[in-house]
């Protein structure tokens, strides 16, 4: 059986569930709570414990014809009334419709108490009489450790908890049980999430001085549930929770193409721009020209009648508008026709997942064609690479399911190689295009290029742009005589001229380095062979030394002989 009327979700012989009507919170429960069963909702202090048993309530008497009764022992009925309206929604009327029906029990030992002991008779008795008042099938009790706090024999609580819980399933209600979190446990007593058959985490944290709200579904019994932590968002329509990592590669994809918006980059991509629901990354340094890109694309977008969303981290809306008059696009006009909106924050005003959450939320409410985000790499300020790359998977996940074209800019800083980006998302997107600085004869050009474009033919030519007052303008390209691209044609032939002058100074410059060389190479010849012949000069005067000795030794032998032979 699948969904009937939109109140419960039953597939075979499974679970029976009874439908939120939380966004979010039927997806990663697969289908909502369990029907006529006790599930404990439990968490820290301001973690959103009692709105989310009140919107329970409240989107079931509205949506699913299903009356409630909320039982608080903590806040009054008015009370409760001022808080839940903060969610948008007005008890008073259907209160006097007979959909809900408040009652506020003050705990103490005269209500409670029979016969020496505690005893929930009483109390049975009174939920009772709130749940045929308006023939109620959705209970909330508001929270359980009040109910129990009087109580100082830990035997009496556990059994008066299985009591109140077997109860409360005999009834065949579908119950939301709040409960404070304990210091190892999820709950103060421990024993609430061992008898409840579905227990829900919610988490306030703050890192960095940055705060994140988080749900988590502990246990599920009889059904299987997602078990990831999710972000969710407490604002004035009540709770939004995401499932985004339940997504995966199963979007759809078109052969529509749509402009970029400059009619030299359709060229470029194949000539007819990017595929609808496709990812865009444009990377460059600073003041390359990424903002006037996707100005371009949003404009394009809204004249043809299409809602563009834009999420700006670096510049406020008035600023961007402004701005782009300057190169002769007019944005406001589309912002007073409804067809673009902006949403402009600091990213270290919330963490990355309420980032996220704001940014889905606004995108279902909106229902654009297309979305940009200027740029993602300020994401960086509030998470490291590895968890703005994980955001923005989800994110581009569930815009491509809905074949949302999505363009991002990030800004490069330096980077040796420019086909990196400082958030590593380039393998995300199906179009990269690749704007940087191009200096050459003392002047400061833009150029840019196609890195990659998923499925399509496209250019591979390095493009040199300007910005004018008519927006951004592609130049020609100069090709040589040979055939060969050598640049723009907005180098003139002075400058060609000026080019070759240069090379044959460095020609010239070469020849006379070597002719140096080989003039130091012959004096450093000369300079060995000179070395050479006085060492072989200083050898002979030896030799001859030695030779002159010799002989004088001869003759002076020869004379001492003759003497002692009287010879004449």
């Amino acid at each position: 059986m699948g969904q009937a009327k939109g109140r419960r979700i039953s597939l075979g012989a499974q679970l029976e569930k009874s439908l939120t009507g939380i966004k979010g919170l039927d997806e990663i429960t697969r289908g909502g709570l369990p029907k006529g069963r006790p599930t404990l909702v439990c968490g820290g202090a301001g973690s959103g414990k009692t709105l989310l048993a009140a919107e329970f309530l409240v989107r079931g008497a509205l949506q699913f014809g299903e009356p409630g009764v909320f039982m608080s022992f903590e806040e009054t009925s008015d009370e409760l009334t001022k808080n839940v309206a903060s969610l948008g929604f007005k008890l008073n009327d259907l209160i006097a419709q007979k959909k809900i029906s408040l009652d506020y029990v003050q705990i103490n030992r005269s209500e409670i108490e029979e016969t020496g002991e505690y005893d929930l008779e009483g109390l049975f008795v009174r939920l009772e009489h709130a749940i045929a008042s308006v023939g109620a099938k959705r209970v909330a009790l508001d929270t359980i450790e009040t109910l129990f706090s009087g109580i100082p024999n830990p035997a009496v609580v556990r059994a008066e908890l299985k009591r109140l819980f077997r109860w409360l399933k005999d009834k065949g209600l579908t119950t939301i049980i709040t409960g404070e979190q304990g210091e190892k446990t999820f709950t103060r007593h421990g024993l609430e999430e061992y008898v409840s058959d579905c227990v829900i985490f919610l988490d306030h944290r703050i890192s960095e001085q940055v705060s994140t709200r988080r749900i988590r579904v502990v246990k599920y019994r009889g059904s299987a549930h997602d078990t990831n932590e999710f972000p969710f968002l407490l604002d004035e329509k009540g709770f939004t929770v995401m499932p985004i990592t339940s997504l995966g590669l199963r979007h759809t994809v078109t052969n529509i193409r749509i402009s970029t918006g400059i009619p030299r980059l359709d060229a470029m991509l194949g000539g007819k721009g990017y595929y609808r629901g496709s990812s865009v990354l444009i990377s460059g340094s600073a003041g390359t020209g990424k903002t006037s890109l996707v100005a371009h694309f949003a404009d394009a977008a809204c004249r043809r009648g299409e809602r563009c969303l834009f999420f700006a981290f670096e510049e406020s809306e008035s600023q961007v508008v402004r701005n782009m008059l300057s190169i002769g696009i007019d944005l406001g006009q589309w912002v007073k026709k409804g067809l673009l909106k902006y949403h402009a924050d600091r990213p270290t005003i919330y963490g990355l997942e309420t980032h996220l959450s704001i940014m889905q939320k606004m995108i279902n409410e909106f229902k654009p064609a297309a979305v940009i985000v200027d740029p993602v790499s300020n994401l960086n300020a509030v998470a490291n690479n590895s968890n703005v790359k994980m955001m923005l998977t989800r994110l581009l996940d569930q815009l491509k399911l809905d074949r949302v074209t999505t363009v991002l800019t990030i800004l490069t800083r330096g980077s040796r190689t420019p086909e990196a980006t400082d958030v590593d998302v380039s393998s995300l997107a199906d179009t990269w295009i690749l704007l940087r600085d191009i200096e050459f004869g003392g002047e400061r050009n833009r150029g840019m290029y196609i890195l990659k474009s998923r499925g399509m033919a496209h250019s591979n030519q390095i493009r040199e742009f300007v910005l004018t007052d008519k927006g951004v303008n592609l130049l020609d390209v100069y090709v040589g005589p040979s055939g060969v691209l050598t640049g723009s044609a907005r180098l003139s032939r002075e400058a060609q001229e000026k080019a070759k002058d240069l090379v044959r100074q460095q020609d010239a410059q070469i020849k006379q380095l070597n002719l140096e060389r080989k003039r130091m190479a012959m004096e450093a010849r000369i300079a060995d062979l000179r070395a050479e012949f006085k060492t072989e000069e200083a050898e002979v005067r030896k030799t001859i030394k030695q030779e002159n000795l010799r002989q004088r030794k001869v003759a002076q032998d020869r004379e001492a002989m003759a003497r002692i032979r009287k010879a004449d």
